[in-house]
């Protein structure tokens, strides 16, 4: 098969680009929220900064404006604000990364091939993998950022003398660091990775290659450097070294949507082409996609579950690595039948996940949207505690519902206790203290008595929450009377979640109000 008239298979002609790009749109195209993980903690998120110091929020969060490696996203949707209201901004500006992500990946096969290679579309399901369903926006977005990144690293490598490639990614790397930190390190990585071994086929010795590549890539450090000798401190936690059982656990969820065998399924798939191509002659790796592959391989074994309060360091550039790695994949030349089957091949499986994925996000969306019945019933500015059935980690279909308090936040202005407050990585802080520690997430999520990490029980937190601070109580997953304090009227429920009023005992007795269904 031909393509735009100049003689080009059809997976390298421009309308195969432009309709992979415009497919990848689709899964997020018809939910009104990106029904993500965390999402709706970014939603109330970027409530709070759009609104900063203005009342009501302002009696309930302070917003201590600071560069830090971690507002790609806010910066997008602040910008906007202006013109769109927080939540078509955070739809406009998340559903762009996944086509983003996408053009970032051809660009870089185009680059590093001189074409496009047929595995090229076993690749783009993964810009939805697992780091974009948990919500790590800034993440996913400075992920994209820096697979472009290295695309024109490779470019302007073979196309114009290294300094100007080096002046060019001094604010390149800049705002790839103020998107996610995470991103930046990613796109140091794969740079070093691409030089190297460019170096390598230029005929230089490896460790000569090795010392010149990381000069030219040690001017793109500066944001961090600048982050640690003047920024604002990263207080979080960092831990959790070497976790095998969890890593082999990220590899099977590198897809992880909604069907655990389907999305298995699709990752042993990946590894088998993977293997597959390391194996046969008749397939092999392009050095300068497969040297950042590994050094992306050998990071994630290396790197800790838990860095300075970031969650799960070492799962985030997996996806990355697999990209780029499936990416580097090339057919020998004199094997055109085989090309043709890998691309068809290829193109079936991006449209099967693209497909599965927009009934995925339907369903969650749905989800999602049957447990906001009661947030019209919430005074605006009040104070919410929120307590939510957390699923195990061993559960593969999360119902999504963790960060839901975020929409609270952005509809009705409430003060919760499911915000992230760690300094360094947000730019908040709560300004209730008699309220901790159910002030800040993760006190919102219950988990079972023997999960790790577990930090909130839900009979102690109905007991101890501090009523001075907090006048209504939405129980997420736990249904009507589960919260049996005496001071809780229930005011609304949908069989499966209530919301609770708190009556002070100076105002009202005791309400014996049915529950509307």
């Amino acid at each position: 098969m031909q393509g735009d008239g100049d003689g080009l298979p059809w997976w390298q002609t421009r309308w195969f680009v432009l309709a992979a790009i415009l497919a990848s749109g689709l899964p997020l195209l018809w939910p009104a929220l990106p029904p993500l993980v965390d999402m709706p903690g970014h939603l109330g998120l970027y409530r709070i900064m759009a609104e900063a110091g203005q009342p009501p929020l302002a009696r309930h969060y302070a917003v201590h404006w600071a560069p830090i490696g971690n507002l790609g996203v806010e910066g997008l949707v602040l910008a906007l604000h202006p013109l769109l209201d927080v939540e078509p901004a955070s739809h406009l500006v998340v559903g762009l990364i996944p086509p983003v992500t996408v053009a970032a990946m051809l660009w870089l096969a185009r680059e590093a091939h001189g074409r496009m290679p047929p595995a090229a579309p076993f690749a783009l399901p993964l810009a939805f993998a697992l780091p974009f369903q948990l919500g790590f926006v800034n993440f996913a977005l400075a992920a994209a950022l820096a697979l472009a990144g290295l695309a024109l690293w490779i470019r302007l490598a073979r196309r114009s003398r290294p300094w100007v490639r080096i002046l060019l990614f001094v604010p390149i790397a800049g705002l790839v660091w103020l998107c996610h930190s995470f991103g930046w390190a990613m796109l140091g990585l794969f740079a070093f990775g691409a030089e190297w071994a460019m170096r390598r086929e230029r005929g230089e010795p490896r460790g000569g290659a090795a010392l010149r590549a990381a000069l030219c890539c040690a001017p793109m450090a500066w944001p961090q450097l600048l982050a640690a000798t003047g920024g604002v401190g990263l207080a979080g936690d960092t831990g959790d070294w070497f976790h095998l059982a969890a890593k082999a656990q990220w590899i099977a969820a590198l897809l992880r949507e909604r069907w655990k065998a389907y999305d298995v399924a699709c990752v042993i798939l990946l590894a088998l082409l993977l293997w597959t191509a390391l194996r046969s002659k008749r397939l092999s790796f392009a050095p300068v996609l497969g040297v950042p592959a590994l050094l992306g391989l050998v990071a994630f074994l290396l790197l800790p579950r838990l860095y300075a309060g970031g969650a799960y360091v070492d799962m985030r550039i997996l996806p990355g690595t697999v990209a780029v790695a499936l990416l580097a994949i090339r057919v020998a030349p004199d094997e055109a039948a085989l090309a043709k089957r890998l691309a068809l091949a290829g193109s079936g499986f991006f449209a099967l996940r693209i497909i599965t994925s927009i009934a995925a996000f339907a369903l969650f969306a749905r989800g999602q949207q049957a447990e906001l019945g009661g947030l019209p019933l919430i005074p605006a500015g009040a104070a919410l505690l929120v307590l939510v059935d957390e699923p195990s980690t061993a559960a593969w279909e999360n119902p999504r519902l963790a960060h839901l308090d975020g929409i609270a936040i952005a509809r009705r202005r409430v003060f919760t206790n499911g915000q992230w407050a760690i300094a360094g990585q947000q730019l908040i802080e709560p300004l209730h203290p008699g309220a901790a520690p159910l002030d800040r997430d993760p006190s919102q999520l219950v988990r079972r008595p023997d999960a790790p990490w577990r930090q909130t029980g839900f009979d102690q937190a109905i007991a101890g929450f501090d009523r001075a601070t907090f006048s209504y109580v939405w129980t997420i997953g736990f249904p009507a009377g589960r919260a049996g304090a005496a001071d809780l009227a229930p005011v609304w429920s949908n069989g499966r979640s209530a919301l609770y009023r708190v009556v002070r005992p100076s105002k009202a007795r005791l309400s014996s109000a049915t529950v509307p269904r």
